[in-house]
């Protein structure tokens, strides 16, 4: 029987630097994060100093330790053995390329392969879940192990179905003084996801906005991105006629604020948002569109018109069960700094702009 419960507290307990194991139908790993270790943790889940390290192909194919098939799937796990001169400073320059300018990478290196692939995929999952870099020591046992899951367990836990309304109320706002707010909660996860109802109903499909939080662009006003005016463009344009914004608490396409500004640090050393992320050890896009399906069910409204330029967000939502009945362009003006962001776009995630 699948236990969301473990997974949470797997997760708290790799955000505090403590060991846990993952066990598929070959074998059990025992696995302790790399950016959340110490030293003393380190030597405490690895006395021999022998425990390998497993990151995500698209990380090994930056690093050179994959070959092309494996670089084809971003997150297919790669194991890195461990040499004697991989200690904890390391083991952090293989997992962060954020590092790779100021940390010269110590080499060569020796790729071994993935006996218990669940085991090992979901790792990488659980690392994107814990908002941590797709990067664990990884050994046949350890001491100390807080929590042993599944890949089954995991995927219990990040099933957007569980996801049910826990409060609504009257919220008038600058656009327009008759809107409802309807907060999501997940029976697992924390975070809430919320719907901001525009305009009164009137039997039409609605005008529906998918917006995924980005606290540097809605809040701090951010350059880099067109998500600030992204979002009070489509307040302006839902106000206009009736629908819903739909506000996912999804930071960095999926894979949370700190590995987002990670991949802000790659921008500035030349690499496109795509890039980034396929450096990070990351998926282009990691973003969950059941959770935002499943909002639409909730509220009684599973026939819009989206508000978007990626027609990609159609066909997912299409295939979670959701009529879009039409696509409805959404651009923003560029600035200097956001018009290579958005050239990105364009060229290289298929946006209409």
């Amino acid at each position: 029987m699948s236990d969301s419960r473990a997974v949470a507290r797997a997760i708290d307990a790799l955000r505090r630097g403590w060991p846990i194991a993952l066990r598929d139908a070959h074998e059990t790993v025992a696995l302790l994060a790399v950016e959340t270790a110490d030293d003393a943790r380190l030597k405490a889940f690895d006395v021999t100093g022998e425990a390998n390290i497993l990151i995500s192909a698209a990380r090994a194919a930056t690093l050179k330790l994959a070959n092309q098939i494996d670089a084809a799937a971003p997150e297919k796990p790669v194991i890195v053995a461990r040499a004697p001169w991989i200690d904890l400073a390391g083991a952090v320059a293989l997992a962060d390329p954020a590092l790779d300018l100021a940390t010269p990478l110590k080499g060569p290196y020796r790729t071994l392969p993935c006996r218990g692939s669940d085991a090992a995929g979901a790792a990488l999952e659980l690392a994107r879940l814990a908002g941590l870099l797709p990067a664990f020591f990884v050994a046949g046992a350890a001491p100390g192990i807080e929590v042993t899951i599944t890949p089954d367990d995991i995927a219990v836990y990040d099933d957007s179905r569980a996801l049910v309304i826990a409060a609504r109320a009257r919220l008038p706002v600058e656009v327009a003084e008759h809107s409802e707010i309807v907060a999501f909660r997940s029976l697992d996860q924390a975070g809430e996801h919320v719907a901001l109802i525009i305009g009164t109903p009137d039997g039409t499909p609605p005008l529906v906005r998918l917006h995924s939080e980005c606290l540097t662009g809605d809040v701090l006003g951010s350059l880099k991105c067109d998500c600030g005016p992204q979002l009070h463009g489509a307040l302006d344009e839902i106000a206009a006629q009736w629908g819903i914004l739909l506000y996912l608490r999804q930071e960095g396409r999926g894979i949370g604020l700190i590995n987002k500004l990670r991949a802000y640090s790659l921008q500035d050393q030349g690499f496109d948002t795509v890039d980034a992320n396929l450096r990070l050890g990351f998926a282009i896009d990691a973003r969950d569109f059941g959770v935002a399906a499943r909002m639409l069910r909730l509220i009684g409204q599973e026939r819009i018109r989206l508000l978007t330029n990626n027609p990609n967000k159609v066909e997912r939502l299409q295939a979670e069960g959701i009529d879009v009945l039409e696509r409805v362009p959404h651009q923003m003006a560029p600035n200097p700094h956001n018009q290579g962001y958005l050239d990105t776009k364009r060229d290289r995630t298929g946006h209409q702009l």
